[in-house]
């Protein structure tokens, strides 16, 4: 993992860091000595014991942001302090994604008689206006010139050209939603920005809490820790330019049709 285009000094915020994807791109991103500050938001820091740990032991360099997608409000406070503290990021990394939720009774729909507004609105609120409004807050700190770019964790069954085994409705839903708002962003950037590169990336079988139930199906093989996951995620970051704004990438930098 290289990130040598991030200049000596430069910033990140990763979005949903408090465990998984996004606790691993936090702490990869801490090992690039040229990363000056890491930004790493949840919901409740506070209650993140490994994210509070990282922050122990890299006081200088890791800041927590108390950030919930479905509260705007905390997106605009958390972009505004990064803001005061003259914070100019050149990668942004939106990990956080909903799948199930037992205390809601939310699981993946086989058929549609299992369709329920609740899990629709939830899913859509987080995999999807969630990121853009992350993006929106913020796009300012992007715009300076530079290369950067935001990456959205997306999901292979967000593809519409993929789809064969048809179910999952809100989750399929949402993250089709999430690649076309990337893919409208790109191209508002591509007049407003034309330095920030704006991709969504599928990220493989993940071993995390949000694949947990769904594991017994996937071969070991197609299994991947959360630190392979990581280190392939970036590769692809890395090997981005700017004709690929906008485009949908799996781990291994394989473009994903829409």
């Amino acid at each position: 993992m290289a990130l040598n285009w991030i200049p000596q000094g430069g910033e990140v915020l990763i979005q949903g860091a408090s465990r998984g994807i996004g606790l691993q791109f936090v702490e990869q991103c801490l090992a690039q000595d040229r990363i000056a500050r890491v930004w790493a938001s949840c919901r409740d820091p506070a209650r993140a014991q490994a994210l509070q740990a990282l922050a122990e032991a890299h006081p200088q360099r890791l800041r927590l942001l108390t950030l919930d997608v479905t509260e705007e409000s905390t997106i605009q406070d958390a972009a505004a302090e990064v803001a005061a503290a003259q914070g100019r990021l050149h990668l942004v990394v939106n990990a956080a994604g909903l799948l199930h939720d037992r205390a809601r009774r939310i699981r993946p729909e086989k058929r549609l008689e299992a369709v329920t507004p609740e899990a629709l609105s939830a899913l859509f609120q987080v995999n999807a206006a969630g990121p853009l409004l992350v993006a929106r807050h913020f796009l300012p700190r992007l715009e300076h010139g530079y290369p950067a770019v935001f990456a959205a964790i997306s999901a292979r069954v967000g593809s519409i050209g993929d789809n064969r085994k048809g179910g999952w409705y809100a989750y399929r839903g949402s993250k089709a939603a999430l690649n076309q708002f990337i893919r409208t962003l790109a191209v508002e950037l591509e007049r407003r920005a034309p330095a920030v590169t704006c991709v969504s990336l599928h990220p493989g079988t993940t071993d995390t809490d949000l694949s947990a139930p769904f594991q017994a199906w996937v071969p070991a093989d197609q299994l991947f820790p959360p630190q392979r996951t990581v280190r392939q995620l970036l590769a692809v970051i890395d090997g981005l330019d700017a004709s690929d704004s906008g485009g949908f990438f799996a781990w291994d930098g394989q473009p994903i049709p829409w």
